[in-house]
């Protein structure tokens, strides 16, 4: 069976987030180490290299990590810059190198929990109006809010996760 292409379904994002839903998106954000490692567990290297469409898992729990550290930083450049050009990054290219292709995913996911712990403080104690600011992707020119950011890295955690439980269900791992 060809792997669908979001087996945690469309990214659709909201424009309107409420107190609620952000606590919700947040709580994603702060799971996904744990859901991560639950999704991995008892995976072998040989496992570990199996691909979901275009990377191997390592590459994806490698990916998640690059990711996720680049949009902490554009959380932090939008809170304390005026309307900040992001710099933009070639995920596929970062992918391929070595380190994502064969390196131990202990780090990463290492990476991953720290890196969320430290997210979840930040997205915790800020302000209504700070999650109205915005930062600019320089390919697209789009100004994106941290509220829509929070959204769709939200979705993102779920997003990958899912696909590496679907290579697992497909191989009945």
């Amino acid at each position: 069976m060809h792997p669908p292409q979001n087996p945690a379904g469309e990214f659709v994002s909201e424009e309107n987030i409420g107190l609620e839903r952000r606590a919700e998106l947040i709580a994603i954000i702060e799971n996904a180490p744990s859901n991560l490692r639950k999704a991995i567990a008892g995976l072998s290297e040989e496992q570990l290299n199996t691909r979901y469409r275009n990377w191997t898992i390592r590459q994806i729990i490698h990916h998640l990590a690059d990711s996720h550290v680049n949009s902490y930083i554009r959380f932090k450049w939008a809170l304390t810059e005026e309307k900040p050009t992001i710099k933009a990054y070639y995920e596929d290219r970062w992918a391929a190198l070595e380190d994502s292709r064969t390196g131990d995913v202990q780090a990463p996911l290492a990476l991953l929990e720290g890196l969320h712990a430290r997210w979840v403080l930040l997205l915790r104690s800020m302000t209504e109006p700070q999650f109205s600011r915005f930062f600019v992707h320089p390919e697209t020119g789009k100004s994106i809010s941290l509220n829509a950011a929070l959204f769709y890295y939200a979705w993102h955690c779920r997003h990958h996760t899912a696909q590496i439980k679907w290579v697992r269900e497909q191989h009945e791992w």
